[in-house]
């Protein structure tokens, strides 16, 4: 098992990767520009995807795991998203916390806690009720936050 300061690294990276990811959203006035990558337990990168890239109200938690392979095993995966799962949402009926214990993934770890511009948050709260282990990067924050920079003048 690695240990903490092994596992602190592979995660800085990986959210790194989630946050670059999120500036390849199209931009839009309406919701975030957000990255997620889903990695299993012996640190293989098992899909990515990003806010708007096949449907213009996609999630980038949902581009991830809609390229799952059916079967795939995720009881050690960790999903990293440059901004919170949402806990709400208006364009669908399932918000990403939800999506995410369904998928039965158990970690989740994110750089931004979504501000309540176009919901109320409470993706953590969802996850963590749950029972997924929920780890905020808040040092990367900054980066989650840049390509949505027109979101919050």
């Amino acid at each position: 098992m690695a240990d903490s300061s092994t596992r602190y690294g592979a995660d800085r990276r990986w959210l790194e990767l989630a946050c670059e990811l999120a500036a390849l959203c199209p931009p839009s006035q309406t919701a975030y520009s957000v990255g997620a990558v889903i990695v299993d337990g012996g640190g293989r990168e098992l899909a990515r995807g990003h806010s708007r890239e096949g449907d213009p109200v996609e999630h980038a938690e949902e581009a991830a795991l809609g390229r799952l392979r059916p079967g795939t095993d995720l009881s050690g995966a960790t999903i990293y998203t440059s901004l919170e799962p949402c806990g709400g949402r208006a364009s669908r009926p399932e918000p990403c916390a939800r999506l995410i214990v369904a998928a039965g993934i158990p970690r989740v770890v994110y750089a931004w806690r979504e501000p309540p511009l176009f919901a109320d948050g409470e993706g953590t709260e969802q996850l963590r009720a749950a029972g997924a282990e929920v780890i905020e990067l808040p040092d990367l924050a900054g980066r989650a936050r840049a390509p949505n920079a027109h979101l919050l003048r």
